[in-house]
């Protein structure tokens, strides 16, 4: 398995490439769901998302620790990063439908099934530090999807509940699409053929729509996209987060976690724990 020290060029710019997508992800997603701390409709509920929310934020350190191997720090990661500089996909930038629950339950269901098959995939990469990480994170991972599908199967219990999951369905799933998005289609084709992921993003978003298309209509739902289709330019919407392009919402969310370092006039991050190893 390769080392960060035995990469040419080429290569790593695939590395970091994949490990943007990862943990640009991860952290998005983090801070959209502490937006529900004490706002979910049950206390177990609101405990479950707030430990959902430090599970992913946990899980973008581990990737752009990684990224610290090839000499970025967590400012110029973080804080100092433009905003159009970010490869997130736009599922996890948009901001929930105020009060509405079932927007969180689909949002999270539809991001975690991506999410288990990309760890997969990740599994056994050739580039030895992303393998070593994903066990840790898998375990955490099978609680988040195990939440989503009991309030999944919890809401579409009555006519209300399914139709305020329809709703949701019908807002996030063009955006959730754009998790099997490329950051650059070359770059795309050397991560598969390296090997530091071993399922293209066409296969897994197969993979997906097989998951989640039966599982959503077993729940009386319509999907747009038939179980056995494919992810098409024509279903996606207009902004991917991958190549650069973002929703409106997402400026204001970069503005509101990077805005505290700049007005205290950082130069670096606050370090409340050893990097993990």
């Amino acid at each position: 398995m390769a080392a960060e020290e035995e990469l040419d060029d080429e290569q790593r710019e695939a590395v970091e490439h994949l490990l943007f997508r990862l943990a640009d992800d991860e952290f998005v997603a983090a801070e959209r769901y502490t937006e529900w701390q004490v706002r979910a409709p049950t206390l177990e509920s609101d405990l479950a998302l707030s430990n959902i929310a430090q599970d992913e934020l946990g899980h973008a350190r581990l990737w752009y620790d990684l990224l610290g191997r090839f000499d970025y720090d967590e400012p110029s990661l973080l804080y100092e990063r433009d905003a159009d500089a970010f490869r997130h996909s736009t599922l996890t930038e948009l901001p929930f439908e105020e009060g509405d629950w079932a927007d969180a339950v689909v949002r999270t269901y539809l991001y975690d099934v991506a999410e288990d098959l990309r760890l997969d995939a990740l599994a056994e990469s050739s580039y030895a530090p992303i393998a070593d990480r994903v066990g840790k994170i898998q375990g955490e991972e099978e609680f988040h999807m195990e939440h989503a599908e009991n309030w999944l199967e919890r809401l579409a219990a009555d006519d209300d509940g399914r139709r305020r999951l329809q709703e949701a369905v019908d807002r996030l799933f063009p955006y959730a699409l754009t998790l099997f998005e490329p950051t650059d289609p070359d770059v795309e084709s050397r991560i598969v053929a390296e090997g530091y992921r071993t399922e293209s993003l066409e296969e897994m978003g197969e993979t997906w729509l097989s998951t989640v298309v039966p599982k959503l209509e077993g729940y009386g739902l319509d999907v747009p996209i038939a179980a056995d289709g494919e992810i098409t330019r024509d279903e996606l919407p207009g902004e991917v987060g991958r190549d650069g392009s973002h929703t409106e919402h997402w400026p204001p969310l970069h503005d509101e976690f990077t805005s505290t370092y700049h007005e205290l006039g950082r130069q670096e991050a606050t370090k409340l724990m050893e990097d993990p190893a």
